[in-house]
C-alpha cells in the first residue's frame, strides 16, 4: 500500500471550521427545534449587487453564443483585469504583469507553500488564520507539535495581544524565510499603521525574509491614514508578496476570485525572479480563474461597481458597530470591528471552547473559539459581522439575555 504523508498526522484534529460545523450539527441533532444564528465562519450573506451581477450574467449569456464563447483563458488572468487591479486597488504602485488572478487568497496561500518548498522556515502572527500553519504542516515545514505550548516547534509564533496592540515585538522574533502577516488581521480585526508596517518591512529586509502579506480585508479599512497595501511602504516590493480577495468586499465567497501580487523586484537568494517561478507554478498547477468571475470583477472595479462595493462594506461594518456597542455595554473587553468585519472578545474565566459551548448551548449562537487561531487566542471568541442585520440584532439580544 502507498504510505501516508506523515505530515498529515501532525495536523491538530480537523481543520477549525469543519470542527465548528460538526459541533453545531451535534447540538442540532440533540435540539432539533433550536434556531441557530451564526456569528462564526466569515461567510458573506448580502446578495451580489446589481451592477456586478450584470457583469457576471452578461458573460454567462455570451458563453451561450458562438461568437461570445471562450474556453481556457490565460492562467495569470485577463490582462484587462490584471491592469485594472493594479490601477484601482493599488493606485498604480504596481504593474499589471505583477498581478496573478486566481480562485482566492486561501488557495494561493497553499500554492505559495509549494513555491517555497518544504525546507522554508516560517513565522506567523499569533493568533492568525489557520491555513498559514496547516498548509505549512502539510508541506513539512513545522517540526513536531508541542502539546504543552499548543504550537509547532518549527514555527515562529509572533505574539499579537491587546498588551502589545496586536503588533509583534520583532526584537524577540527569530529570523525565518517566510513571514505570514494578515492586515487587517483575521481573527483580531486589528489594523496596523504605517510606522508598524515599515518596521515589519525593515525587519524582513534585514533578515532577507519574504513577507506574505494577506490583505483580504483591506477594503474594510475606514481610516485613510492607515495603509491598505504593503507596497505603500518604501522597499516593500523587494521583500513582500501580497495576496488578496474579492470574497468579502463584493460577496464572491462562492464565486471564488482573488489575486496575488509578485513584484518584479522580488528575488530569491540566487537572484532568480520570484515572479518568474510563480508564473511557472500557476501555469502548472492552475488553469486560470473563471471567465465569468473575472467579468464580474471587472464590473466591480468600474465606477458603479466601486460604489456598490463601498455600500456592501458599510453594511457589514454597521453590523460590527452594533455588536461592538452591545458587548462593550455588557462589560466585555472587545477589539476589532472598526477596520474589519471581525470582533475579538475576551471571555474571562473560561477557555475558548468553554465559551463557545456556552454561547451555543444557552444562546444558540455559533462563534469561533480563539484557541483555534493559535495559543494567544485562548480565552477569546471571534465574532463575525458578516450576517443579515435582523440576525445580528437578534444575536445581540440573546447575548444580553445570557448575561442576565
Amino acid at each position: 500500500m502507498v504510505k501516508r504523508n506523515p505530515n498529515m498526522a501532525k495536523l491538530q484534529s480537523s481543520y477549525l471550521f469543519p470542527e465548528i460545523a460538526r459541533r453545531k450539527n451535534e447540538f442540532l441533532a440533540k435540539n432539533p427545534g433550536a434556531k441557530i444564528i451564526s456569528l462564526g465562519i466569515g461567510d458573506t450573506t448580502q446578495p451580489i449587487t446589481p451592477h456586478i451581477m450584470k457583469g457576471l450574467s452578461g458573460e454567462v449569456s455570451r458563453l451561450g453564443t458562438k461568437k461570445g464563447y471562450t474556453g481556457y483563458g490565460a492562467e495569470q488572468g485577463l490582462k484587462e483585469l490584471r491592469d485594472k487591479i493594479a490601477e484601482k486597488m493599488y493606485d498604480g504602485l504596481i504593474e499589471g504583469d505583477e498581478v496573478f488572478v486566481s480562485d482566492g487568497a486561501k488557495p494561493d496561500t497553499a500554492r505559495l507553500q509549494v513555491l517555497f518548498g518544504s525546507n522554508a522556515t516560517i513565522a506567523v502572527q499569533d493568533p492568525s488564520y489557520p491555513v498559514y500553519v496547516d498548509s505549512s504542516v502539510i508541506l513539512g515545514q513545522t517540526g513536531s507539535y508541542n502539546q504543552e505550548k499548543s504550537q509547532f516547534d518549527g514555527i515562529e509564533y509572533m505574539e499579537c495581544t491587546p498588551e502589545n496592540n496586536f503588533f509583534p515585538d520583532l526584537r524577540k522574533a527569530r529570523r525565518t524565510d517566510i513571514i505570514f502577516f494578515c492586515n487587517p488581521n483575521n481573527p483580531t480585526g486589528a489594523a496596523v499603521n504605517a510606522k508598524q508596517l515599515r518596521e515589519l518591512v525593515n525587519f524582513a529586509r534585514k533578515n532577507n525574509s519574504i513577507i506574505v502579506y494577506d490583505s483580504a480585508y483591506s477594503q474594510f479599512i475606514s481610516d485613510k491614514n492607515l495603509p491598505r497595501s504593503i507596497y505603500e511602504i518604501d522597499g516593500a516590493k523587494e521583500v513582500a508578496i501580497e495576496i488578496s480577495s474579492f470574497s468579502k468586499p463584493i460577496g464572491f465567497t462562492g464565486v471564488r476570485l482573488g489575486w496575488t501580487v509578485i513584484p518584479n523586484e522580488l528575488k530569491f537568494e540566487d537572484g532568480t525572479s520570484v515572479n518568474k517561478d510563480w508564473n511557472r507554478i500557476m501555469t502548472t498547477l492552475f488553469n486560470g480563474a473563471s471567465n465569468i468571475a473575472q467579468q464580474g470583477a471587472l464590473s466591480a472595479l468600474d465606477e458603479k461597481g466601486m460604489k456598490e462595493m463601498k455600500q456592501t462594506i458599510s453594511y457589514y461594518l454597521e453590523n460590527a458597530g452594533i455588536i461592538r456597542a452591545s458587548m462593550e455595554k455588557l462589560g466585555y473587553e472587545v477589539y476589532g470591528g472598526v477596520h474589519a468585519p471581525y470582533l475579538w472578545v475576551r471571555i474571562p474565566g473560561k477557555t475558548s471552547w468553554q465559551a463557545f459551548e456556552e454561547f451555543l448551548g444557552k444562546a444558540h449562537l455559533v462563534t469561533i473559539p480563539g484557541i483555534g487561531f493559535g495559543p494567544s487566542g485562548e480565552g477569546f471568541l471571534r465574532l463575525s459581522a458578516l450576517g443579515h442585520r435582523e440576525e445580528v440584532k437578534e444575536a445581540v439580544k440573546r447575548i444580553e439575555r445570557l448575561m442576565k
